[in-house]
């Protein structure tokens, strides 16, 4: 079913709009697709416009937040194995074709101040990185019922790109001075972005990767994120909030659970993917916070056992606090591998009546939900 931007809005802010919300956040896993169509699944199964996903039909802002270097990306070794290129931060990067979607940084531009002090003219403001003429498409499209997103560099994500992790984790301690102007330098050229933007259009959904957690739990605890982070999700949030927007939201992998509250005093509201293996179960979560939004959070490896297991998550997690606005239900990341596609329709099936959706239409499409 196709959301309207004001039915989105109004679930996202805990207000039941008549029906809950079923979809995919991100699709298949790589290599998937060759089990699925070994398995006889349609062409429609495969890219997933077989099921009938919600979704809302969306914009992001015209405008680049990030990285304005001259350095041109090149392609360094490329076989059938994996690809080895350079950047446009002039890291050499690999990327495992058979297993991987995103390739990994072998080294990184940055480790003291006199570093970040060449580049740093990459991130500062400059009026070419907003799309003028693309903008004023974006508020015919709001006004046609599109939600409007904008986004944000990660207050981790962003210096890890830079340092990585382990270089950026001491640094918190040994360069918070460093730490500080990377924050700093990419807030305000965000703020100068939207003061730009939100005098054409209002923002609807504000929305930030992190990455930040693993199984164990996150790689910066709550006093380091009041320190470094929150100061600087509050400038964009306190900007865009005060235009109208109410929904901010923090796509982060792992064990957040330690953390939850220091984002929260950061100003975000929703939250996903939810992993339960790494220990983030929605229902709990909802009872502790019930004004936080939740996206995904249905175990997706419990559609790689059989069809009572698939029925004791989905019972399991929807149902009771977790209904009547506020979570999206969904898969926790991308289908794993190992997942048949006999099984997917089964939790497509048994999901759609636990939740009373009606039937879908087969000319459906998919649209990933993963903002």
């Amino acid at each position: 079913m196709i959301w309207s931007r004001e039915d989105y809005i109004a679930h996202m802010n805990f207000q039941y709009t008549g029906r809950e919300m079923f979809c995919e956040l991100f699709g298949l896993l790589i290599g998937l697709d060759k089990q699925w169509r070994s398995q006889g699944a349609s062409a429609k199964e495969l890219d997933l416009s077989a099921f009938g996903w919600d979704h809302v039909p969306l914009k992001v802002v015209p405008a680049n937040f990030g990285v304005l270097s001259e350095l041109v990306p090149r392609v360094i070794e490329d076989n059938g194995e994996f690809r080895i290129t350079t950047d446009n931060l002039g890291r050499k990067m690999k990327l495992c074709k058979e297993s991987a979607t995103i390739p990994l940084p072998m080294d990184y531009p940055i480790k003291t101040m006199d570093d970040w002090l060449g580049i740093k003219h990459w991130y500062e403001f400059r009026e070419d990185r907003i799309d003028r003429e693309k903008l004023s498409e974006i508020k015919k499209a709001q006004e046609e019922g599109y939600l409007i997103i904008g986004s944000m560099l990660g207050g981790f994500d962003e210096p890890r790109q830079l340092m990585g992790e382990e270089e950026l984790c001491v640094s918190f301690y040994e360069q918070p001075e460093l730490i500080e102007d990377i924050l700093n330098t990419i807030a305000d050229t965000a703020l100068k972005i939207y003061d730009r933007v939100l005098d054409v259009v209002s923002i609807d959904n504000l929305c930030v990767h992190e990455d930040l957690a693993g199984k164990s739990g996150p790689l910066v605890g709550p006093n380091l994120i009041g320190k470094f982070i929150k100061p600087y999700y509050r400038k964009i949030w306190d900007a865009v909030s005060s235009k109208g927007c109410t929904i901010f939201s923090q796509d982060s992998d792992g064990n957040m659970n330690s953390v939850i509250d220091a984002f929260l005093d950061c100003g975000l509201t929703a939250m996903y993917p939810c992993e339960p293996q790494a220990g983030m179960d929605i229902v709990e979560i909802r009872k502790k916070y019930p004004g936080l939004a939740l996206k995904g959070g249905i175990d997706k490896f419990a559609l790689r056992g059989d069809k009572e297991d698939i029925r004791r998550e989905l019972e399991y997690k929807m149902g009771g606090v977790t209904m009547g606005g506020g979570t999206v239900f969904a898969l926790d990341h991308r289908i794993p591998d190992g997942v048949s596609i006999e099984n997917y329709r089964f939790y497509v099936n048994l999901g759609r009546e636990i939740l009373g959706l009606p039937p879908f239409s087969s000319e459906s499409h998919f649209t990933r939900m993963a903002f």
